[in-house]
């Protein structure tokens, strides 16, 4: 080949570069290279794996139990986050105090839902059952309420329950809805752990309030295996679930507020009368307490009807009202909600003689007031703002009331108590004579001591009672810490087989001493030794000395309620509830579990020897 031509092969020939590397085509030889890895290099890899392992299990061991002791303790009412953090952060984040306490209605809703609510554990109250109290054929837990104005319209009664009162007021409902008055209507007093409000009954309106409570029994009756449908909600209202009808927990009870709407004329009592009596018919199905509300400071002449004739016939028509158009087996106690401002003699006799002529079961005592209490000094004093807001037009809430609504639970106890035994005595002597109004005095009332007036009469004749009264005998009772605190009458107490008279004065009992009287001619030796019962005690025809014509009426009483010792105080003033509002603002969820701790607290310092 010539050279020529053997070049031209070579440049035609392709190119391979000498760092390209060679494709094997054949089986690589297997070379003779040690398989097994260092010990330590093993031992090393296993170690890391089963610490990595017991990092994680630890971890997850530690966040589950902080997730779950985080549950247990966010959602104890005893928990001071709720005192100390919550409540002053829904103050920094809400300056309206209207604005926070809807918020704080909607955080108690949505908790509820998830069962993240705040609620009282171990359920002390039915452990102990040192504070049981008979009320209205009830047996309670303990003697103490919410009042209206915390759950408006009825959003929350089952969170409000689980917090720990036995009662609980829901309202005030009005017939139709209405806005009330303009905002802002709420301010706080943080000084004086105090507020003042002028909402004006704002509220969705009864038919509104009565779905709205439908849908709970029907979900209670869904759960407990009746049902969903109007059946199911009967058996439930008609006790068939072991529960009363209205709080659909055991031991407890609910009770709806109503009142009129602010357009309806005052002076057309027929037209008042409707708007209570509709509220009645749509609400007082789901109540087991229906509340008449004529005491409101922010609603124009809505106190005007706590005079005798108009509060009369406006009761009359409730209680009928109640009694028809209950639709269950049971009907709904009526009460009616008086003012701490109509505080004179001649009022204070007025109410009762209304309650005793309607039928009433019984009064709640107190409610916001115009005026404007003297303020007790303290280390802090009003502000500057706070002077300006005590000027604000409204109903004026908090611990200054408290010695107020003591003085008026008293007066209206005894008044009521005297009412009771004046009706049991016209009922002994046979007299077809009517009942005489305390206003319109007879003609021989007229010509007695000049000067000596209705009242005191009432109460020369209470004082002679009291000094007849027959000494309490009875066994000396185990001291020790599972004995009751609060001793009920056997008359009155769910726990006792027999008939027992206590030692102790009864404070939370919704009996009396005045049914303690002794038979005429009886001496307090026999009476000591014998105690008669009810069922053998003489009528009061045979032997001449008063007897009850009905049963005792209940006073519940709010007003400055912030600790166990006022509660305790105002029991024994004769009061059978307590009910705070206020307290619960500034306190936070876990208000009333502090105060029935505080009661128990003081009742161990007054049974120690």
């Amino acid at each position: 080949m010539s050279l020529p031509m053997r070049s031209s092969i070579l440049r035609r020939a392709p190119q391979v570069s000498r760092s390209a590397p060679i494709p094997h085509r054949g089986p690589i030889p297997r070379r003779n290279c040690p398989t097994s890895r260092h010990a330590s290099t093993t031992t090393t890899t296993q170690a890391s794996y089963t610490a990595t392992r017991r990092k994680n299990f630890v971890l997850g061991t530690a966040l589950t139990l902080a997730l779950g002791f985080g549950y247990l303790y966010i959602t104890d009412t005893r928990a001071g986050v709720h005192r100390w953090i919550m409540v002053p952060t829904l103050r920094l984040i809400y300056p309206d105090a209207e604005d926070a306490h809807e918020a704080g209605t909607k955080a108690l809703k949505s908790l509820y839902a998830f069962n993240l609510h705040p609620r009282e554990r171990n359920d002390i109250d039915s452990q102990k059952r040192d504070l049981e109290i008979e009320v209205f054929g009830h047996t309670l837990r303990n003697p103490i309420g919410t009042s209206a104005g915390i759950d408006k319209h009825a959003e929350i009664p089952d969170p409000l329950l689980a917090l720990g009162p036995a009662i609980i007021e829901i309202g005030g409902t009005t017939p139709n809805p209405q806005d009330g008055n303009v905002k802002p209507r709420v301010w706080r007093l943080p000084s004086q752990n105090a507020l003042i409000n002028r909402y004006g009954l704002n509220s969705e309106g009864a038919d509104h309030v009565a779905m709205r409570l439908r849908e709970r029994v029907r979900e209670y009756a869904y759960r407990m295996g009746f049902g969903i449908d109007e059946v199911a909600e009967q058996r439930v209202l008609d006790g068939e679930a072991g529960v009363p009808p209205g709080s659909l927990t055991e031991g407890k009870l609910m009770a709806v507020q109503i009142a009129k709407n602010k357009y309806t004329p005052d002076d057309d009592i027929e037209a008042v009368k409707r708007d209570y009596v509709y509220c009645v018919e749509a609400l007082a199905r789901y109540a087991d307490i229906i509340v008449v509300n004529v005491s409101s400071p922010n609603t124009p002449g809505l106190r005007g009807l706590q005079k005798v004739e108009p509060l009369t016939k406006i009761m009359t028509a409730v209680v009928d009202a109640a009694s028809r158009s209950a639709g269950r087996k049971t009907r709904p106690a009526v009460m009616v909600k008086v003012s701490p401002d109509e505080d004179s003699d001649e009022q204070l006799l007025g109410v009762a003689h209304a309650v005793w002529e309607s039928g009433v079961d019984g009064v709640i005592v107190g409610n916001t007031t115009k005026g404007r209490p003297e303020f007790a000094p303290t280390d802090r004093p009003l502000s500057s703002t706070e002077m300006r807001l005590l000027k604000e037009q409204g109903g004026y809430s908090g611990p200054t009331l408290f010695k107020k609504t003591v003085d008026l639970v008293g007066r209206y106890r005894k008044l009521l108590d005297q009412g009771m035994y004046e009706r049991g005595s016209k009922s002994g002597d046979m007299s077809d004579e009517p009942a005489t109004p305390p206003d319109e005095p007879t003609k021989s009332e007229s010509n007695e001591k000049k000067g000596e007036g209705a009242v005191e009469k009432i109460e020369a004749t209470i004082d002679r009672d009291m000094k007849n009264l027959k000494p309490q005998s009875g066994s000396e009772m185990e001291k020790s810490e599972s004995q009751p605190l609060i001793r009920l009458p056997a008359r009155n107490n769910p726990l006792s087989d027999d008939e027992f008279i206590s030692d102790t004065k009864t404070s939370l009992s919704n009996s009396h001493h005045l049914d303690q009287l002794p038979a005429k001619g009886a001496t307090m030796e026999s009476n000591s030794k014998s105690p008669p019962s009810p069922k053998s005690t003489p009528s009061s025809k045979s032997t001449g000395s008063p007897q009850p014509c009905s049963e005792q009426k209940v006073i519940f009483a709010t007003g400055g309620i912030t600790n166990g010792a006022q509660a305790l105080e105002v029991l024994n003033a004769g009061a059978s509830v307590a009910m705070v509002y206020t307290a619960l603002v500034y306190g936070g969820v876990g208000t009333i579990t502090k105060i029935k701790d505080e009661m128990r607290t003081e009742m161990k310092k007054k049974t120690k020897p």
